[in-house]
């Protein structure tokens, strides 16, 4: 290998010796040999200091103002990792240049004097020139001490915008994704305990299991009413005593009972929907009927009351508004629906009423209409893709409307009932049979069918599933909550009543409501262990 050969290697490797070494190994590579064997042969001829300092010179040329050949040699033994120059730092042109043009650890270029075309005197000027005329630098000296042959870094690029307001951007979107897509934990949704099991249990037999009926109904004097097919049972929470109301079999064999609903204020009379079509009014107190209305040609699957007014939807889809002060009693008739209407209930202001049917329909209908025969309801959603039977007012927020879908939707949805707007959707998974929400939080409990059978509790309006509650082995039809608010009845097709612990008042209440209506205060067999009695 000639001289020349051996110096550019060595000058490649000085050259890169700015940067952290390679990693070392045991076996010293050919290179490294040459380069030492050089090294040694350089230490006997440089003997002459003045030499040794005109070649620190020339190397601090060749490295720039950052570092130096023998400062690179020292990094040899340093331990760190191998860099790759960056192009686009570098000018190429110069770089070259400079490769040719630098010494060797302090020796410069043996060049035959016989070569030489010009004079050490004029070799700078004569540099400048070209370097000018080839590279376009006018002073090539000036450049190679402000410039290094290889580059490892570019310039950082501008920073676009407001570094503090891109991480809280960052961070903020982060914690609104839940941290990488993982579910936000239950257990800080909510800070009291809520049982996996109920606290009681009843036997319901021969509780229909049709999903257009609503067959139970809690009254602010603590007593239940149960349809169980031709009977309406009561059962008082209070002391667990049950009684039998009435019995409709007028109709037959197939004759039943198909919806019950407890005046809002009093607790002391019942409008009874059957399947014949009429409505009836029972004073609850007296155990007699007060009056029976008409005006369906098929059963009343549902009832809503409005201060006097009794809604009735029946399966002729037909919605009708009873006063039932008067003897005229039908004072309005509304007419949107095209099949059996099986959801009904009116806003806590009385102002709107809302009507879902199994033709997928839900439609709102102002309290102040004309009376008489009216086909235009407010709005007339189409959004849900099943039967609209599950339908809840919130009590925290007016004009806030919840309502569930069939097997074929599965959804709950929350409207605006000034506006008809949807405010949000989610999928629940299974069939939605009913909502109710709590009176203390903005939570919402609802029950379902196929294939779980389980009472969902959600946190609003994030939608958080709070608790899942388990036990019935049916779908669950029907939900009613207790005056006190805190205990929620559900009742399925698996003939079972099962009282749930869902809805925890606030505790200043919970220690002044003994005796005053709640299952869990007055009911002397609601104890930890869960009880099955029979209803009839």
């Amino acid at each position: 290998m000639t001289k020349s050969a051996v110096e550019y290697e060595h000058l490649m490797d000085t050259s890169f010796s700015d940067a952290n070494q390679a990693v070392r190994t045991t076996v010293v590579p050919r290179w490294e040999r040459k380069k030492q064997k050089m090294l040694q042969q350089q230490q006997r001829q440089q003997i002459d200091q003045q030499s040794q300092q005109q070649g620190g010179q020339q190397q601090s040329s060749c490295s720039g103002k950052n570092g130096s050949l023998a400062s690179g040699e020292s990094a040899l033994n340093t331990s760190g990792d191998r860099f790759i120059p960056t192009r686009s730092g570098m000018n190429m042109e110069i770089s070259k240049h400079l490769m040719r043009s630098c010494t060797i650890s302090g020796e410069e270029n043996v060049v035959p004097e016989e070569q030489r075309s010009i004079t050490d005197s004029k070799k700078d000027a004569y540099s400048n020139s070209l370097s000018s005329a080839l590279l376009g630098v006018e002073d090539m000296q000036d450049a190679a001490q402000n410039r290094r042959i290889m580059a490892y870094t570019e310039k950082a690029p501008v920073p676009t915008g407001d570094p503090v307001s891109n991480l809280n951007v960052l961070y903020s979107a982060a914690a609104a994704g839940g941290g990488g897509g993982r579910k936000k934990s239950n257990a800080k949704l909510v800070t009291r305990q809520i049982p996996n099991t109920p606290s009681r249990v009843l036997d319901a037999p021969d509780l229909m299991d049709d999903y257009y009926l609503n067959l139970v109904s809690w009254s602010d004097t603590n007593i239940l009413a149960v349809a169980l097919a031709q009977t309406v049972y009561l059962w008082d929470a209070g002391s667990g005593n049950i009684e039998e109301l009435c019995t409709f079999d007028q109709g037959g064999p197939n004759s039943h009972i198909s919806s019950v609903q407890w005046v809002q204020e009093g607790g002391a009379h019942l409008a009874i929907g059957v399947s014949s079509g009429m409505t009836q009014l029972w004073d609850v107190q007296q155990g007699k009927q007060l009056r029976g209305m008409d005006g369906h040609t098929d059963r009343v699957g549902a009832l809503s009351w409005n201060r006097h007014i009794l809604s009735s939807g029946s399966r002729d889809t037909t919605i009708i508004n009873h006063d039932v002060r008067v003897a005229h009693h039908n004072i309005a008739s509304l007419q949107c629906h095209t099949q059996e209407v099986c959801g009904l209930t009116w806003s806590p202001d009385g102002e709107v009423l809302a009507s879902g049917g199994n033709d997928n329909l839900l439609c709102l209908w102002d309290a102040s209409g004309s009376s008489g025969v009216r086909t235009r309801p407010r709005f007339r959603i189409t959004d849900h893709q099943a039967a609209v039977k599950a339908l809840a007012w919130s009590p925290h927020e007016r004009n806030l409307l919840a309502s569930g879908g069939g097997t074929a939707d599965r959804s709950i949805k929350f409207w605006n009932s000034t506006t008809g707007a949807l405010l949000n959707s989610i999928d629940t998974g299974s069939q939605v049979c009913a909502l109710k929400w709590s009176p203390f939080e903005k939570e919402i409990l609802s029950s379902h069918g196929y294939a779980r059978n389980q009472l969902c509790l959600w946190k609003y309006p994030s939608m958080a599933k709070i608790k899942e509650l388990e036990r019935h082995t049916s779908r669950v039809l029907h939900l009613a909550v207790s005056p006190d608010g805190g205990t929620v009845l559900s009742a399925a097709a698996d003939e079972t009543l099962c009282f749930w612990d869902v809805f925890a008042p606030p505790s200043a209440k919970a220690s002044a409501a003994s005796g005053s209506g709640s299952i869990k205060s007055s009911d002397p067999f609601s104890k930890a262990s869960t009880r099955i009695t029979q209803i009839r």
